[in-house]
């Protein structure tokens, strides 16, 4: 993830975030001659999770979703099964309709896009972070690892905590993104983890990109 020529060109900088001014990123976005596809044929990620048998009864009731949070910007993000643990920088987009990148000499930093919304928000928070750097590894070079089921947690400049479940992990060819399964609108609190993927060629950057899906799960 360093930018173009003879540097590594910052994945965010390419297809990936076609889908970024939309009201709380509930629109689609579509940059001038490049056309979305519509959402990835898939199952609906693990929305509630799978219910429970208790001893002496038939099923134990569902538990019932978390409440959304107010908003309120995001300062640390962890993922204990990975070993991230690190804090959070807000990103806009820059003149060219295209999301800002974390500082290349923070590369334990991620990016929190805040046009969108907020960790615990109703809707689909994003945040990114780079794969490597050219002085090596970088916070989320482990992220393709992450398992379903993990927790990744969020803390916000209020003191809460938003507690996400991954859902799945996914590896998308740039050439083919799905945006609107990744950034479209939702109606419970959603969270995704983006960096590069695949292949690594020194004109063009990474061939893929790593998409982590997570819902809420719970908050403190």
């Amino acid at each position: 993830m360093v930018p173009r020529r003879r540097r590594r060109r910052p994945w965010y900088r390419t297809r990936v975030y076609r889908l970024v001014r939309t009201a709380a990123l509930a629109a689609v976005l579509v940059t001038a001659g490049v056309r979305c596809g519509g959402p990835h044929q898939s199952a609906d990620p693990a929305a509630g999770g799978d219910a429970r048998s208790r001893a002496g009864s038939a099923s134990a009731a569902p538990t019932p979703p978390p409440r959304p949070l107010p908003r309120s910007r995001a300062t640390t993000l962890r993922v204990p099964s990975l070993g991230i643990d690190a804090p959070v920088l807000g990103l806009r987009l820059g003149r060219d309709r295209q999301l800002e990148t974390p500082p290349l000499d923070k590369p334990k930093v991620v990016g929190w896009y805040e046009g969108g919304p907020s960790p615990g928000e109703r809707g689909t928070a994003v945040i990114v972070g780079h794969r490597d750097t050219r002085t090596g590894a970088a916070v989320f070079a482990a992220l393709a690892r992450v398992k379903a089921g993990s927790r990744v947690e969020t803390r916000r400049a209020d003191g809460r905590t938003a507690v996400y479940t991954v859902d799945r992990v996914k590896v998308f060819d740039k050439a083919r993104f799905p945006d609107k399964e990744v950034y479209g609108p939702r109606k419970r609190p959603e969270l995704r983890l983006l960096t590069c993927g695949g292949l690594f060629d020194r004109r063009t950057g990474y061939t893929s990109n790593v998409v982590v899906f997570a819902h809420l799960a719970a908050t403190r």
